[in-house]
């Protein structure tokens, strides 16, 4: 039901967002003598705000034209080098760049944002590797014809885009996908999978939720499993191509991310106003990009969901040692040994918690020492871990030389 009222209620808002996209337009006519007058700035600053408050965000754009190796531009091109109803495994070709360039996948997060989300992290590899992403499907555009997918498809996906990629690639997970890509190399290792990557990379991932406890992880442990159930699952309704799909809402998880922070973000509601009437269009254009990001959302399958709360966030069950793969093969990451481990946590992060990608290194065993590295960077909280300055400047070499060292050997 919840999800039907946040359709008629953007449809209900419809001609007002029309009325301030006109009243935008209008007053952005250098002819109209109130453009430049202070209510008329105001007036525009107004409905631009009402108007992007109001709108749906769909799924952004890569709006990755170029990256520089060294020190020439060359042309890129996202293309789906691999795809199956729930993923695009897209590749970033860059146009004459050298041929030898490292593998790197990069499993994007199933938790309420698009891929696009992981630009940053893209655009931060590119100069140096040869850059695959998931891209995974939003449930509200899948037929239910689609059938289901659970964690345990998911988990079949990480493999498969391994597999496609070829050995001795680097994987990089962030966040949410770092439990089921250790299961999925697990499995690759006892299997001596000839796809097997030469490192993987955890940052700000849930190893083990118990760990320095977040908000997210202690809602996950106070509230029943029913009350997930119940209260986080709904119908897709018309006109979406998913209709009658039972799902977690992407708004639902934006929701919950938006009123952790609450404060900062009606802060900068207000500072753009104050941008816009003040002509800071260069400020103004941060937020905006920002913005259209971090509001896009998709929605999860209700298998996957459910599945995800059960196995990782309440019962542990990888740092356990209890994860079954569909309820059979146990998950056994000590079986991994030729495989470079290293984890990268933010030390504000308020998301996964201090400790919590650490975990990882308890669990592979099998991994000498030499091959293992865990970094936690100063002042950064979850985003951070991922993208952003410090991230570009501090965390990528030291994952690049990470890596160079274990190819080295």
């Amino acid at each position: 039901m919840l999800y039907t009222l946040v359709e008629m209620n953007r449809a209900a808002l419809a001609p007002m967002r029309l009325l301030a996209k006109g009243t935008m337009q209008a007053l952005e006519n250098p002819l109209n003598p109130f453009s430049n007058t202070s209510v008329g700035r105001s007036a525009h600053a107004a409905s631009s705000v009402f108007e992007r408050a109001t709108r749906y965000y769909g799924k952004p754009e890569w709006q990755i034209p170029s990256t520089e190796i060294n020190g020439k531009t060359h042309a890129v091109t996202p293309e789906t080098s691999w795809s199956t109803p729930w993923c695009n495994l897209v590749h970033f070709a860059t146009e004459g760049a050298p041929k030898d360039r490292p593998r790197l996948l990069i499993y994007a997060p199933l938790s309420g944002h698009f891929a696009t989300l992981l630009r940053g992290t893209v655009e931060a590899f590119l100069p140096t590797h040869e850059v695959y992403i998931t891209d995974w499907t939003d449930a509200k555009m899948a037929p239910v014809w689609f059938g289901r997918f659970d964690l345990d498809d998911y988990i079949d996906h990480v493999r498969s885009a391994l597999q496609h990629i070829g050995g001795g690639a680097h994987v990089v997970a962030v966040c949410q996908p770092g439990p089921a890509a250790l299961a999925a190399i697990s499995m690759m290792a006892e299997e001596n999978d000839a796809a097997l990557p030469a490192t993987m990379t955890f940052m700000g991932s849930p190893i083990d939720a118990r760990k320095s406890p977040t908000v997210p992880n202690l809602l996950a442990e106070e509230r029943s499993f029913e009350w997930f159930k119940d209260k986080m699952i709904y119908t897709v309704p018309a006109p979406w191509p998913g209709m009658m799909r039972r799902v977690y809402p992407g708004f639902v998880q934006l929701t919950s991310f938006m009123h952790m922070n609450w404060d900062r973000h009606v802060d900068a509601q207000a500072r753009f106003f104050e941008h816009l009437v003040e002509g800071d269009e260069d400020s103004a254009e941060k937020h905006r990009a920002f913005y259209d990001e971090y509001l896009a959302v998709l929605d999860l399958t209700e298998e996957f969901y459910l599945q995800t709360i059960r196995r990782v966030f309440r019962e542990h069950r990888l740092a356990r040692g209890t994860f079954r793969y569909r309820g059979e093969r146990l998950i056994n990451p000590g079986a991994i040994k030729s495989v470079g481990l290293m984890t990268v946590e933010g030390e504000k992060d308020d998301i996964s918690g201090i400790g919590q990608t650490q975990a990882a290194h308890d669990l592979c065993t099998g991994i000498p020492e030499h091959m293992q590295i865990d970094y936690i960077q100063p002042g950064v909280g979850h985003y951070g871990v991922f993208n952003g300055r410090r991230f570009q400047d501090e965390i990528v070499p030291r994952i690049n030389a990470f890596q160079e060292m274990i190819a080295g050997r």
